[in-house]
């Protein structure tokens, strides 16, 4: 098993940067891919990026965040963040940690994070 916690979300101005992290149970070399997803109220869940955890780490971006988002992962730290940077209002969601470990998916509790003058 895998268990996830997610942390810095909050509110941040359009424009704004936030790092949001995920801590998780287990050294995640052991993962086979991490991930962020996102839901906005009223919407599905969506992928916003992911990283394969193994050598140095593919990583595939939604259209919507490319150039804007970064993710990325301390195995030293068993931790996984994703840097946001220019926000925006419709960046406003439940942002969610995924693990892929051993053909089960694992989720954090989410942290919400709030784009808005």
């Amino acid at each position: 098993q895998v268990q996830l916690v997610e942390s810095g979300g909050g509110l941040v101005q359009p424009g704004g940067s936030l790092r949001l992290s995920c801590a998780a149970s287990r050294t995640i070399d052991s993962i086979d891919v991490m991930g962020w997803y996102r839901q906005a109220p009223g919407k599905q869940r969506d992928m916003v990026a992911f990283i394969t955890t193994v050598g140095s780490g593919s990583t595939n971006y939604a259209d919507s965040v490319k150039g804007r988002f970064t993710i990325s992962r301390d195995n030293t730290k068993n931790t996984l963040y994703l840097q946001m940077s220019s926000l925006k209002p419709e960046d406003t969601a439940v942002y969610y940690c995924n693990a892929q470990y051993r053909h089960y998916n694992y989720w954090g509790q989410g942290t919400q994070v709030t784009v808005s003058s």
